[in-house]
């Protein structure tokens, strides 16, 4: 197992708005999830978030995931508030929200921010123990993920034989398993893992 550098992608000029110049207002459901309503007068950004990679459109709404939510929360790309009260949700009491539903959601955020930060499109894996699908920028929605990505904490130790299964679904897809370690210091190294050999005594 060896650390992996991912790099910062080159991020040409821009021919769409920056993300810091998209506004939506989201909205909080009782279950605890976010989305936005798609408009008529909201329809070319929505669509421009589409394509940088976050949400999910479902019937007029582009519902997000928690770490896709706290993330653009933190960049005020949306403004969070309680669809039932209408009341401002902030950045902890989401937070507070997703916990209960996903007791891993801070390491998914703090993973997840990191990537993006470097231009990468990040999506949500699909399952096998993979936490997200990795994209180099241009390249979503052209390609499959070039990483797959799987979380782990600091302290909290991930047994063998799981390691071991995943290693083997991600080869199975001819992919290549990184895995995103978080220390307790909030940083994320990231580690190639293409091979575990167990030997029996």
């Amino acid at each position: 197992m060896e650390t992996v550098d991912l790099p910062v992608t080159k991020i040409k000029q821009a021919t769409t708005p920056p993300l810091k110049k998209l506004r939506f207002k989201a909205f909080l459901t009782k279950q605890g999830r976010v989305f936005l309503s798609k408009t008529h007068e909201n329809e070319s950004s929505i669509e421009e978030l589409r394509n940088r990679g976050y949400g999910k459109l479902m019937n007029q709404k582009l519902f997000l995931k928690p770490y896709e939510a706290l993330f653009l929360l933190t960049k005020n790309v949306i403004e969070l508030v309680n669809e039932k009260s209408a009341k401002e949700v902030n950045f902890q009491k989401l937070l507070h929200v997703c916990e209960r539903l996903d007791p891993n959601i801070w390491m998914k955020f703090l993973i997840y921010r990191d990537l993006r930060s470097r231009g990468y499109v990040v999506r949500e894996g699909f399952g096998l123990g993979i936490d997200f699908r990795v994209y180099e920028k241009g390249m979503y929605k052209k390609g499959t993920a070039k990483y797959l990505i799987l979380g782990i904490q600091e302290g909290k130790p991930i047994s063998i034989e799981e390691l071991t299964q995943i290693l083997r679904n991600v080869q199975s897809l001819k992919k290549k398993l990184i895995l995103a370690v978080l220390s307790r210091r909030g940083e994320v190294v990231y580690y190639s893992l293409s091979r575990l050999t167990l030997t029996k005594i």
